[in-house]
């Protein structure tokens, strides 16, 4: 895989890791609503990571990564319709999705040999 594309894959990984830092203390929807700094944090890391996976998947779309293209439509809506990102949306994401997306991209990483 092109070190490029293993650079994106960090990116996102550093992205997860970042957004599981930003959430520690924050144990309920009405904690991570009620903290701007929080949501603010978490909402540009998830541009982050749908820009890298973006960028990625053009050059190795055989990524093996789920729920790629939503992730990347996510992105959109945060930077573009930003007003209608809902924080239940994005509380969902980062408590059930997150994971998922955290271990596929270290299994790549792993595979490739780890940039972290």
């Amino acid at each position: 895989m092109k070190l490029e594309v293993l650079k994106w894959v960090q990116d996102i990984y550093d992205s997860v890791v970042l957004i599981e830092s930003h959430l520690q203390n924050v144990s309920s929807l009405s904690d991570y609503s009620n903290n701007a700094l929080v949501v603010d944090a978490v909402e540009r890391r998830i541009a982050i990571i749908g820009e890298a996976l973006w960028k990625a998947d053009k050059m190795a779309s055989s990524l093996d990564i789920s729920d790629k293209k939503k992730i990347i439509s996510l992105r959109h809506i945060v930077v573009h319709d930003y007003d209608i990102v809902e924080d239940a949306d994005i509380w969902i994401i980062c408590k059930k999705h997150l994971p998922i997306l955290k271990a596929e991209v270290l299994a790549i990483l792993n595979s490739e040999g780890d940039l972290q």
